[in-house]
């Protein structure tokens, strides 16, 4: 039987219904991984007021999500890669609903913790499978919008979650968001069976011939005749040691650092904003407006990441998005007025969440090959969600003491230090086959023979 050569395979295809296809399975368990974790902020606002949980308790039930999805970060690299990405995002989205569903009838805010946990195990693995399965089956060309895109439906989570709350809350209470979340995500459980294996993850473990028979059955779903394969040499073979040396290392540096940063502004600020309302004195009906507005730039800012990534770069588009957030995040801890409040929200929420979507999405699971790639993008992951167990904490104390000027304040240093990271240590994947970027190849280097 002829060899694979999953990646050149599949970078020549056009855009088909097989593309849309394997999209809208992942997206779907994305979008709900995205509602339950913006949930979280509409929720402890929620069970603040009324007594059920405290500001102390609601930092625990943070940090306890973030342990959790560190862990199912971390582990979800090492199944991934050894038994599979379709084993693997049909494991972690069963974990999320059943713990979801089990959320809604908790007793106390203990036992809703110990539930959270679970979810956030679900929740970490979740992330890092569901990019990098996509990203093996986009094509080079187009990589980085149909990556932006997914994040853009994850993010849609957000003013979801906040506009679901604003009628289900008031009406049925907080439990209903996790029923809501738990049966939506048993849901697109049952329909991503039809979700295919990666080629590319097949061949990577010497799997040819299930490879060979599943692009077989790819190509010829495809309407029209197929450009040539253009096939590159063979990479490396990849043993994970091979992260913690050039050129990997400084990708691994550099992913740790980013999701390090963007995971601190997510869950250090962006998820507070109910508590921070509710805190400094506006009612629940008034929060939930507010931050509803301001959630408004959450899938903007992703579509702005998903429409430049292919055409301006990764680097460039991350540098200014990072500069621009700094700008917005400089102003507004002193804006008062209560129309510009939201306004000026807006404009800070979207750069943030096109890092989000190029983080996230696109950029982080690029940088390693496939033989690794989910485990490096979990272990990148694990570092980004460990660092922000801690961030919860530090959230009440900086509030505490400084209000949001104190929070924002951390925000702009983990910026700037992201601007250095990309600058000193990133690379350029725009148009750049997997192969190419994962055998460590100079940008711009001799163009590879065809074959056929």
């Amino acid at each position: 039987m002829a060899t694979a050569n999953a990646g050149p395979r599949l970078d020549r295809l056009p855009v088909s219904a097989f593309h849309r296809r394997v999209f809208t399975l992942v997206a779907m368990g994305m979008f709900f991984d995205g509602f339950d974790i913006y949930v979280a902020g509409t929720v402890l606002g929620t069970t603040l007021k009324s007594g059920f949980s405290t500001m102390g308790q609601n930092a625990a039930f943070v940090s306890m999500t973030f342990v959790g999805m560190m862990l199912g970060s971390f582990f979800t690299g090492f199944l991934g890669d050894r038994f599979g990405r379709r084993f693997t995002y049909q494991a972690n989205l069963a974990l999320f609903g059943l713990a979801s569903l089990a959320a809604a009838f908790a007793p106390n805010m203990t036992v809703l913790i110990g539930l959270r946990f679970l979810m956030g195990v679900g929740l970490g693995a979740e992330n890092v499978v569901g990019y990098s399965t996509l990203t093996e089956f986009a094509p080079a060309a187009t990589r980085g919008r149909w990556l932006g895109f997914l994040a853009v439906v994850v993010v849609t989570g957000l003013p979801v979650a906040v506009l679901t709350s604003t009628v289900m809350i008031p009406a049925f209470g907080w439990r209903s968001m996790f029923v809501l979340g738990g049966i939506g995500a048993l849901v697109v459980w049952y329909a991503r069976k039809a979700l295919p294996e990666s080629p590319r993850w097949l061949e990577s473990v010497g799997r040819n011939a299930d490879a060979e028979a599943l692009l077989a059955t790819i190509e010829a779903s495809v309407p029209g005749p197929l450009a040539p394969i253009v096939v590159s040499a063979p990479p490396p073979s990849r043993a994970l040691s091979t992260l913690f040396t050039p050129p990997l290392a400084s990708r691994m540096v550099l992913g740790c650092i980013a999701l390090i940063v963007i995971n601190t502004l997510i869950y250090g600020f962006i998820t507070w904003l109910p508590s921070f309302f509710v805190k400094q004195g506006l009612s629940i009906a008034t929060s939930f407006n507010f931050t509803l507005i301001m959630s408004l730039g959450a899938p903007v800012g992703s579509a702005i990441g998903a429409l430049t990534a292919d055409h301006w770069g990764r680097k460039p588009t991350l540098i200014g998005a990072s500069a621009v957030a700094i700008v917005f995040g400089a102003i507004y801890p002193f804006v008062t007025d209560p129309v510009l409040l939201p306004l000026v929200g807006i404009a800070l929420t979207m750069p943030i969440y096109v890092l989000v979507a190029l983080l996230f999405g696109v950029y982080i699971p690029e940088l390693f090959p496939t033989e690794v790639r989910l485990r490096a993008s979990g272990i990148c992951n694990t570092f980004g969600r460990g660092a922000t167990i801690v961030t919860p904490f530090l959230v009440v104390r900086l509030f505490t003491e400084y209000g949001v000027v104190g929070v924002l304040t951390l925000m702009i240093g983990l910026l700037f230090v992201l601007i250095l990271a990309v600058a000193a240590l990133g690379i350029e994947p725009r148009r750049r086959s997997l192969e190419d970027l994962g055998s460590g190849a100079v940008e711009g280097a001799a163009v590879p023979a065809i074959v056929r």
